[in-house]
Formats: C-alpha cells, structure tokens, sequence
C-alpha cells in the first residue's frame, strides 16, 4: 500500500488545542466491526466492556523534554531549543536540537540556571547527542526544573505550554518517567470511570511504552514497505504477561488504550498469541496486512493523515472503515488529536 492511501482532509479548527473536562466527557466514536457507528461520550465505555475483560494501560510518564536556550563558548550566543527524546547514559541523552546548524561539535549549550551540555555528536536532521554536566537524579530534577511539557507541534504553533498541561498532558495513572509524548488514547480516562470498569470486574494490566522520537517524524518513503520505525523502549513484566494470558484463556477481551499499548502486546506476542515478558527495544511498525495475536477491542484518539498511527488503526479494522469513520467524524465535528475526541474499535481478534 502507499502512503497517499492514508491521507483526509481536517479543518484546522477541530485541531483540539485544550482537552475535555472532565476528561471523560469527550466524546466517543464506537467503530463497530460491521462499520457500523455509534456516537456516545467516553464515560460511556464501560457499556461495551464486560466482566473479565482486561484493559491494558500504557503508564508511562512524560517527561519535560523540551528545554530552551543558548549556544555559549564560541562568537556570538545564539538560542537555541533541544527536544530529549531517549536517555542513553546518566548523564546521556538523544536529542532534537533547532536550529541544528547553528552547532558544532564541541558545542556547550546553556539550557537553565544550572544546566549544562556538550554537544557530543551530530547525526543529521536536528539530531543531536548531549552529555551533561549533571548526570543521575540531580539532572532529572533539573531538567524537572527547567524543562517544558514537550507538545506536539500541532498545538505548540499555536499557543505555548502553560501550567495547565503539566496536568493536562499526563495521564492519571502515569507512574513511570520517559516519554516525550503522552500516549494520549489515555488521557480520557478519570479515577471514578476506571473504578466504574473495576465495579463491573474489568480487569487492569498495566505495560510500558516509552514514546519517543518515531511520534515526530513523518512517513518519508512512499511504499509502506519501505518504513522503518524507530526504536521505543517497551516493557510487559511476567506477571502481567501471565495475568493477560490468563484472562484471555477463559474468554476474556483484551482492550488496549492507545497505540503504544497495542505495540507493546503484539510485540510480545508469539504466533499462538500468547505474551511473553519483555524489557526492549521494539521497532514493530503495523498497518493493513498484519494480523493481530493479543489485541481485541482498541481506544484510540484521532490520528494524523499519513501517520504511523492512522496506519495502525486501519490495519485493525480495516483502511475503507476508519476512512468513512474519520469522514463522519468531521463531518460531526469531533476533536482531532492528542487533547481532542476518542474512538472504540471492536475490531475482533484476527488471529
């Protein structure tokens, strides 16, 4: 398939730019597997979900990545911001820095108050490694300190993060820090909804993703089978491989909230369907073809034209369905995006 297959048309204003509130009360598209519709709000889930089901969670946390400052040590300052996007020592990180051609190796980067980097390497494209003059827990509450909730660009053109997002932009139950985005499928979520889907005997499983530079580049090539996806730390520890695996073995739905969930799953997953604890990199980059082994019902937002994520949606239920979903959508007025409207896909095990 080709990339052009997976482009629509948004208006610009259903870009959401702040989220529902409560948070639960955004609305819900439910995709049937038929392509059947129904429009109801996201407090409504627990209606499609049953006892000994088992909803599958991505906690991981983000963190305030993007950092904003200078160039010192060599002519004139110039300023300069940086994106974090993958931790590879203590005092390590992978980063996005623009503009990238206003440095050189060598560089020294003033990025707060107290927080120093070398600019270590240079790799192409704005990427950037940097090694700091802090490393451990001191440069984590640093970077807590002086950093900003990293947006995507869809808002961040459009008005800066503010205090607000540092709630906003996380989701309830995140517990561990990594990501530079939020898997935002989750941010819908409140405290009494998940204790209603508790009430009702839905199960919690709990993986990681840590969502990283993959979620801002585009789709360059035009054959899907050209795309390589980058690397996202993804975790299942045992027990939650065995407390899925057993849900599922007596009738019980898998429902993944978000991608990253659904990438963490059929990353673990062996052709039988049955998970496997893992700590990893994955690369696994799904789209229409692939055949699901531990996913049954999804949530997800509204994803972009010619995104990985959209791709990954269309491959669960299929690219002529999500196409005439996101057409009702529009047409209806739904919020696009990480703080806009959410979809149910009961797509149906495809194994």
């Amino acid at each position: 398939m080709r990339v052009e297959d997976f482009d629509f048309q948004l208006p610009e204003e259903l870009i959401a730019l702040r989220p529902a509130s409560p948070r639960d009360a955004s609305r819900l598209l439910v995709v049937h597997g038929d392509g059947c519709l129904e429009h109801r709000r996201f407090s409504d889930l627990p209606d499609y979900l049953s006892g000994g089901d088992i909803l599958v969670t991505n906690v991981s946390k983000v963190i305030p990545a993007r950092l904003r400052g200078v160039r010192t040590g060599r002519g004139a300052e110039a300023k300069i911001e940086v994106l974090l996007h993958r931790r590879q020592a203590s005092d390590r990180y992978a980063a996005l820095a623009r503009p990238a051609r206003k440095l050189a190796l060598g560089d020294r980067l003033k990025l707060g108050k107290d927080l120093i980097a070398e600019v270590l390497s240079l790799e192409g494209r704005g990427e950037v490694t940097l090694g700091f003059t802090l490393g451990g827990a001191a440069l984590d509450a640093a970077i807590a300190a002086q950093g900003e909730m990293p947006l995507p660009p869809y808002i961040a053109g459009k008005r800066p993060a503010d205090r607000r997002d540092a709630q906003d932009y996380q989701t309830v139950y995140a517990s561990n820090p990594g990501s530079v985005a939020a898997p935002t499928a989750g941010l819908h979520f409140t405290p009494a909804l998940l204790d209603a889907l508790h009430a009702k005997g839905v199960g919690r499983a709990e993986v990681t993703l840590h969502v990283g530079l993959g979620t801002f580049l585009p789709v360059k090539v035009a054959n899907l089978r050209d795309h390589r996806m980058h690397g996202e730390t993804a975790i299942l520890i045992p027990e939650i491989a065995a407390r899925i695996n057993a849900a599922r073995a007596v009738g019980g739905r898998v429902a993944a909230v978000g991608t990253t969930a659904v990438r963490v799953l059929e990353s673990a997953a062996d052709r039988d369907g049955e998970l496997h604890p893992m700590e990893r990199e994955t690369d696994i980059f799904i789209a229409p073809g692939y055949r699901f082994r531990a996913v049954d019902l999804m949530i997800t937002n509204f994803h972009l034209p010619k995104s990985t994520l959209f791709m990954l949606v269309c491959g669960f239920m299929g690219l002529e369905t999500m196409r005439a979903a996101y057409a009702e959508a529009i047409a209806k007025g739904y919020r696009f995006y990480s703080y806009g409207d959410a979809c149910l896909l009961l797509g149906g095990r495809t194994l």
